[in-house]
């Protein structure tokens, strides 16, 4: 009777086991089931954010819609982008020129929106170049690069291109300190003698054009992430430092020695007016300053000879250095402009600055010494609290408008949530896996959007289908509306994500371009309508002045073109409806295809190899006709009396 009891006791427990598991089968179906509706997007409806993902070392930038998951498309910046001929065109190459000469790659690690009082305004996209130290403006009514400055003085632009609350700056700091100006010298004699800048690049207010408006120079220490004040502290800037040891080996071991590095402290309005009454001086300095011409469409690559220096011995109050828990990675200011929170990556606890208290320990000069003649500030007078035992690995932090802080963690591969007011985490998840940088829609603004975190995540794994050694990397994107965070879903995304920025969709497209006015095109090569189509030789050159309209080219057939001569194909796109792009390509074109968008002109470069009689053809499905939209050029010997002629397709 007993062992039938006991035997009834173990079925009851089993069967009660699975129901329980049953039930919490259930549960998390129908978590997974809201969580589904809460990222779909139906067939015809549009995404609440862009979303601005970088590129990493593919060196552009994907937009993705949130909360899909959706990539709408890549915008080229620092690499040629053979899908459209960004950097292939004649009128996009100088965009990719530097000192170095043309530098078609780049690594790219940070976009930034432009703000206006602080909040997310919709009207351009910064994004930094880091391994050839540049900063890109992307003008977000037509989402083209329209602007490349390189930044010189510099090894490793990697604290950029972060804003100011009004777009006034966006800032630049070097990762790798260097000898500045730049000299054949021993690495064994770094310490002392390699300096970092920290550049801060004037935005013009109407039309974002960007130049320099002076470098800061800095202990050669590696300046990692930045943020600038916002509200009070409006009119700083505060850039990580680490390696305060100045060590140029093994950096994992002898840039990890100190208990403390810094945050420093950047006041660019004491800036501006040392600069002002002549504290800087104009020092040498080589670099390329790009940008597109609005009228014509045609990039325009200037070299610059000099740049303004300033240093803080002669500049009082400019630069301080807050000690930060060791290896600090990012640095973010809270949407009220009062707290400093940096991540120190190499410790458990998330040590907060009070920026009030930074300036009464300022004025009562309440320092525990200097580095290189910069004010340390005492750590323990600038603290606001601490978040202990918070995470291993804390990298990044973002807010909502609750006075919470999410903050990313590296080594735990998880995000937490914690609260500003006593400094205690209220929420934690998981991540999958190893997240770096995170984001929530306006989460480094006054006014962030309390909607979504996305974590981005440096390893996959398991999370997808395997493409071979090389993993697919990953975002995940989480619910914030509530009191804890819901994973929603996880997407693959282009490059390696380091840091993404979203806006709300109606802050970009009621500004958007659609087509380009095909009366307002200043291109010097235009053709504005097909009887005016010609092909003209300067030389051994051969400017083909053609046109493109459902569904055809004019001129569609080409003589007379020889061995040894090079051709330029200046392409109009007559079209004036949304949406009809046209492509080009001929027959073993070294240059990528062009793709070129209604009312505009593009210029490709073909240097024919052979004689024959070659195909081009509209690369771009246009309409019903595509097929038929394609025509011949014909190449003769190099002694060829062939005069030049063509077909205008009538």
């Amino acid at each position: 009777m007993k062992k039938r009891l006991g035997l009834l006791g173990f079925v009851l427990a089993l069967v009660a086991i699975v129901a329980i598991t049953v039930q919490a089968q259930k549960t998390e179906n129908r978590l997974a089931s809201n969580a589904a509706e809460q990222v779909y997007v139906a067939p015809g409806e549009y995404d609440k954010f862009y979303g601005f993902f970088s590129g990493g070392f593919n060196g552009q930038i994907s937009v993705v819609g949130l909360p899909s998951g959706r990539t709408l498309r890549t915008i080229p910046v620092f690499s040629q982008w053979a899908e459209n001929g960004y950097g292939y065109s004649e009128e996009t190459k100088p965009m990719l020129m530097t000192s170095q000469g043309f530098v078609p790659w780049d690594d790219s690690h940070h976009p930034e929106l432009s703000q206006t009082d602080g909040a997310l305004d919709g009207r351009w996209l910064f994004i930094n170049g880091n391994n050839t130290p540049r900063i890109a403006r992307i003008d977000l009514k037509t989402f083209e690069t329209h602007d490349i400055i390189e930044i010189p003085n510099a090894g490793g632009n990697h604290s950029s291109p972060f804003t100011t609350m009004n777009s006034e700056y966006v800032v630049a700091g070097t990762r790798f300190s260097v000898p500045i100006p730049q000299k054949d010298m021993s690495i064994a004699d770094y310490k002392s003698n390699f300096k970092g800048t920290l550049s801060f690049i004037k935005v013009n207010p109407d039309d974002g054009d960007l130049s320099i408006a002076f470098q800061i120079l800095m202990p050669g220490f590696d300046y990692d992430l930045a943020h600038c004040g916002k509200g009070p502290s409006h009119g700083w800037c505060f850039f990580t430092a680490y390696n305060t040891e100045e060590a140029h080996s093994l950096l994992e071991v002898n840039a990890s020695q100190n208990d403390k590095d810094f945050v420093a402290a950047i006041n660019w309005k004491i800036a501006e007016q040392c600069v002002t009454d002549g504290k800087a001086e104009t020092v040498a300095a080589n670099y390329a300053d790009n940008h597109m011409d609005d009228a014509t469409g045609i990039a325009v690559s200037e070299m610059r000879d000099s740049v303004t220096l300033l240093d803080p011995a002669n500049c009082e109050g400019l630069a301080y250095f807050l000690p930060t828990p060791k290896s600090p990675h990012g640095v973010d200011v809270d949407p009220t402009g009062e707290y400093i929170v940096p991540g120190g990556k190499l410790s458990a606890t998330l040590a907060i600055h009070s920026f009030s208290k930074m300036l009464k320990a300022i004025e009562a000069k309440d320092f525990t010494g200097d580095s290189y003649g910069i004010p340390i500030l005492n750590f323990d007078n600038i603290l606001a609290g601490q978040v202990e035992k918070a995470c291993l690995g804390p990298l990044h932090n973002e807010f909502d408008t609750k006075g919470f802080v999410y903050t990313s963690c590296f080594l735990s591969s998880e995000i937490i949530k914690w609260n500003l007011k006593n400094f205690e985490v209220v929420d934690r998840v998981p991540t999958f896996y190893s997240i770096g940088h995170l984001m929530i829609p306006g989460g480094d603004t006054m006014k962030p959007y309390d909607t979504f975190v996305v974590a981005l995540n440096k390893i996959t794994k398991d999370r997808y289908l395997p493409t071979g050694p090389e993993l697919v990397q990953s975002a995940q994107l989480y619910d914030i509306s509530g009191d804890k965070m819901q994973m929603l879903s996880d997407f693959p995304t282009m490059g390696e994500p380091h840091y993404a920025q979203a806006i709300p969709a109606e802050l970009v497209t009621e500004n958007q371009l659609r087509i380009y006015p095909l009366e307002s095109n200043q291109h010097p090569y235009a053709t504005k309508k097909e009887a005016d189509v010609k092909v003209e030789r300067e030389g051994s050159d051969v400017h083909v002045y053609m046109t493109a309209i459902r569904s055809h080219f004019a001129p569609d057939n080409i003589e007379g073109v020889k061995l040894g001569d090079t051709v330029y194909f200046h392409v109009t796109n007559l079209e004036q409806d949304w949406d009809i792009p046209h492509g080009f390509a001929t027959y073993g074109m070294n240059e990528a295809n062009l793709l070129i968008m209604p009312g505009q002109t593009l210029t490709v470069k073909w240097t024919p190899k052979e004689v024959g009689v070659f195909p081009f053809y509209c690369t771009d499905f246009c309409s019903a006709l595509h097929q038929e939209m394609q025509g011949y050029i014909r190449v003769s010997p190099a002694d060829s009396d062939i005069a030049l002629s063509w077909n205008l397709g009538q």
